[in-house]
C-alpha cells in the first residue's frame, strides 16, 4: 500500500503539469475556436529562456521565470495571436491546425539550431527533501507541483466565475455576437486568452524541465498528452483539464509499475480511446452546439 500511494502521488505531480497544458487547450478551444498543436513547443520555449537568463544573463531562477513569462507574453501570447490565429481563424479550424503544426517543427527546429540538442538539467523551485507522511515518503517537489496545479485551476475558475472580465471571457466564448451587441470588447477578451495561455505555458516549463530535462523535442511528448487529456476531462471544461492530466499522470505510474514500463507511454492514448467511445465529450465535459 505504501508503494501504491507513492506512486500515485508521484503521478499526481507529472499529471498536475500535464493538467496546466491541457488548460491551455480547454481555454484558447472556449475563447477562440483554436486548437493549438504548437503548446508543448510553447512549453519548451519558456523552459530554454529560462536556462538563458540563468547561465547567460546571471539571473536567479525566479527572476529569469518572470522574465521568461514576459517573453511568453508578447511572443507566446500577443504575438501567436495577431501573427497566425487572426488571420486564419476566419478560414476555419484545418488551416489553423495546419499552421500550429508547422509552428511547432519550426520552434523545435529553431531551439535545436541555437542551443543545439544537447540535454540540459533544469533547476527545481522546490527542494529535493522526502518527508514521510505515515510511512509514506513524499518529495517536497511533487507536493508542491500538485498544490501549484491545483492552484491555478482553482485560481482560473475563481477568476472566469467571479469577476466580471472573466464573465466577460465566458460570454465570449459562448456567443460572439451576443457579446458583441452587449458591449463586450470581444478581440480584447480574446487576447487575454491567450496571454493567460502563455502563463500557464510558462508555469508547466517551471515545474516540468526538471523532471523532463530540457531539450528541443521535450514538447512532443508533452503536448500530445496534455491534448488527451483535454479531451479524456472535457476540452469545454477547465476542472476537466484537471481531472485528465492527474488521472493520465497516476496511471502511467500504475501501469509502469505494476504492468510493465513499456506500456507506459500508451496509456493515455488508451485513456483517450475508451472515453472517446463510451462518453465524447469527456469525463466533465458537456455537448454544445457551436458554430465553426
Amino acid at each position: 500500500m505504501t508503494d501504491f500511494l507513492q506512486l500515485v502521488i508521484a503521478g499526481m505531480a507529472t499529471g498536475g503539469c500535464y493538467a496546466l497544458a491541457a488548460l491551455g487547450f480547454t481555454l484558447l478551444w472556449q475563447a477562440s475556436g483554436t486548437v493549438n498543436f504548437a503548446l508543448g513547443e510553447m512549453v519548451m520555449l519558456p523552459a530554454f529562456l529560462m536556462l538563458f537568463f540563468i547561465n547567460v544573463v546571471g539571473l536567479a531562477l525566479p527572476l529569469a521565470f518572470v522574465a521568461a513569462v514576459g517573453v511568453a507574453l508578447v511572443v507566446m501570447g500577443w504575438g501567436f495571436k495577431v501573427a497566425i490565429v487572426d488571420p486564419l481563424i476566419r478560414h476555419g479550424v484545418i488551416p489553423l491546425v495546419i499552421a500550429t503544426l508547422g509552428l511547432s517543427i519550426a520552434m523545435k527546429q529553431t531551439v535545436k539550431g541555437v542551443a543545439t540538442a544537447q540535454v540540459r538539467t533544469f533547476p527545481s523551485i522546490f527542494s529535493d527533501t522526502l518527508l514521510n507522511v505515515g510511512g509514506v515518503h513524499v518529495s517536497v517537489g511533487d507536493i508542491g507541483t500538485v498544490v501549484v496545479a491545483c492552484a491555478l485551476v482553482a485560481g482560473l475558475q475563481a477568476f472566469l466565475g467571479r469577476t466580471l472580465t472573466g464573465r466577460a471571457m465566458q460570454a465570449v466564448a459562448q456567443n460572439r455576437d451576443a457579446a458583441v451587441v452587449l458591449g463586450i470588447n470581444v478581440e480584447r477578451m480574446v487576447l487575454y486568452a491567450f496571454l493567460i495561455n502563455a502563463l500557464l505555458a510558462a508555469v508547466a516549463a517551471l515545474l516540468i524541465t526538471p523532471v523532463y530535462l530540457a531539450k528541443f523535442d521535450m514538447g512532443d511528448t508533452l503536448g500530445l498528452k496534455a491534448f488527451y487529456a483535454a479531451i479524456i476531462g472535457g476540452f469545454n471544461n477547465s476542472r476537466g483539464a484537471l481531472l485528465g492530466g492527474l488521472l493520465v499522470g497516476v496511471m502511467e505510474n500504475l501501469v509502469g509499475a505494476y504492468v510493465s514500463s513499456g506500456y507506459k507511454e500508451g496509456v493515455a492514448l488508451a485513456l483517450f480511446m475508451v472515453v472517446i467511445v463510451f462518453r465524447p465529450q469527456g469525463l466533465l465535459g458537456t455537448v454544445v452546439e457551436r458554430k465553426v
